[in-house]
This record gives structure tokens, C-alpha cells and sequence, in this order.
């Protein structure tokens, strides 16, 4: 019936879907699922807090993606910053729930070694393209390649 079996195997191509190339929208996705396993959890009187933190990583995916489909290098750009501003939204409400005791240690130190990385990944490919921007050497039809040292914390 469809083309897709799971989200591992997207056999769906076109120009505009080439974010889902990007390790930043994959890191995001599985940012964003890690969230959700989490706070879907919290208690009725919590929901507010749940409802903003889940929104705040599914901001990030989301903006990676608008950014990657608009075309303009600057508005492109302006998208992954919206990114990692989400993502810094997302993780001080991290820091919050763990001051508070609504979330453990080990869940915390997980979540935020996910959006660390992550964030050094949107850091990395946005300076990227503000290079490529300085340099003139954008082009609509361009792929940006990554390097896994690029997200590794050390």
C-alpha cells in the first residue's frame, strides 16, 4: 500500500524532502521521540509543563524541515537558528524538571546528551551555510554533506 515501511527506509524522494538526509532532522526526530516517551508520562496537574516541552523539541524537527523547503539561503538559516532556540527552550525546561524532581538524573543526563549533540550539529550546519553564504557558493540544488566528527562532544 505505501512506499514506506518505517521511518528507516524512506523511499519517497524529491528536492524538497532532501532534509531527511540531514543527521540534525534525525537527531531532532529522535530528540523529540525521547521527549515524548517521557512527558507523556506526567501527571494531569503537569500537563502544561508536558505539553510545552514536547512542543519545544517538536519545534526543532519542524523548523529544520521549513528551513531545508524555503529555498533562500537566508531564510534557511533563520529557520535552524528558530531550531536551536527551540532546542535551548527545550533543554533549560530539562534543567528545570530535574531541579524540581520531576525528572530523574539519568533521564536528564540522557536527554541532554541527545540535544547536545544535536545542538552541536545545527551549530556546525549553520556555520556551514553562513560560510558558503560569505563565499557565494550556494546553490538551490545543493546537498550539504556531514561528518560524524562534527557531532561528536569532544
Amino acid at each position: 500500500m505505501g512506499e514506506m515501511t518505517d521511518s528507516s527506509n524512506r523511499t519517497r524522494k524529491n528536492k524538497n524532502r532532501g532534509y531527511q538526509k540531514l543527521r540534525v532532522w534525525d537527531y531532532a526526530i529522535e530528540y523529540y521521540v525521547q521527549i515524548c516517551k517521557i512527558f507523556q508520562k506526567f501527571p494531569f496537574e503537569l500537563k502544561r509543563i508536558s505539553s510545552q516541552s514536547i512542543a519545544s523539541a517538536d519545534s526543532v524537527h519542524r523548523n529544520i524541515a521549513e528551513g531545508y523547503c524555503r529555498r533562500s539561503l537566508r531564510e534557511y538559516i533563520q529557520f535552524l537558528y528558530i531550531a536551536l532556540g527551540s532546542l535551548g527552550e527545550s533543554v533549560s525546561g530539562l534543567h528545570a524538571c530535574r531541579e524540581s524532581g520531576q525528572i530523574s538524573e539519568d533521564v536528564f543526563q540522557n536527554l541532554d546528551n541527545l540535544a547536545y549533540k544535536l545542538e552541536n550539529g545545527l551549530i556546525k550546519l549553520i556555520k556551514t551555510l553562513e560560510t558558503k553564504r560569505e563565499q557565494g557558493d550556494w546553490l538551490d540544488q545543493m546537498i550539504v554533506k556531514e561528518h560524524e566528527a562534527d557531532y561528536d562532544p569532544k
